[in-house]
């Protein structure tokens, strides 16, 4: 009896403690990629929690030039034939990137050229907000007749129903105008936001 028990402890080899090492060295490994894709998760939303709130504070801009548009304001005030740097408006269409962002928010120096009027400062003193104005026309402002092909038009023709059963009065046609806005906000972040809108000639 006594050669039995001797024996059977010579054959424990701590198989249990390392397979207990490996189970434990597994969790170990599933906590640590657990925690970093909380990480990942978490960093990911505040970016998109920030990036919604610069886009926000961008909308702020376009506010302002609708009302300006609604109320005759600048440019209105000097006419939209002609380019108005104090309104940071360009009376033809400006040169853009691939993503479609007029060059003159990508260069400081050459936004110089096209306006003048102050960034608006967002909810917090670190956001800056710069917007310009460019009517979609490629011909002198001078020489663009209302009906010329030179401009982006919106015809405003009614479509469906017995809308276009009555063609007697042709409606207005109406210059398409473009609002671009850049707002920087802080640690270098930048946001681009782009709303066209119409008037009539």
């Amino acid at each position: 009896m006594n050669r039995f028990k001797f024996a059977s402890a010579v054959r424990q080899q701590g198989v249990v403690l390392i397979f207990s090492l490996i189970v434990l060295l597994i969790l170990a490994i599933g906590a640590v990629a657990l925690l970093r894709s909380v990480d990942t998760s978490l960093l990911s939303a505040g970016n998109l929690a920030f990036h919604r709130d610069l886009v926000n504070q961008g909308e702020q801009a376009v506010a302002n030039v609708m009302t300006e548009f609604k109320t005759n304001g600048p440019p209105l005030g000097g006419a939209t034939t002609g380019s108005m740097q104090t309104a940071n408006y360009s009376a033809t269409a400006l040169p853009t990137n691939s993503q479609g962002v007029p060059l003159v928010l990508l260069n400081d120096a050459a936004f110089a050229l096209i306006g003048t009027a102050p960034d608006l400062v967002g909810r917090t003193s670190d956001v800056k907000i710069r917007y310009v104005i460019d009517r979609l026309c490629t011909a002198t402002p001078l020489t663009v007749i209302a009906s010329s092909s030179a401009c982006v038009q919106s015809s405003g023709l009614p479509t469906g129903g017995t809308a276009n059963r009555n063609t007697a009065v042709a409606p207005p046609s109406a210059t398409v105008y473009r609002i671009s806005v850049r707002v920087n906000g802080p640690r270098g972040t930048q946001s681009f936001l782009q709303t066209t809108f119409t008037k009539p000639d």
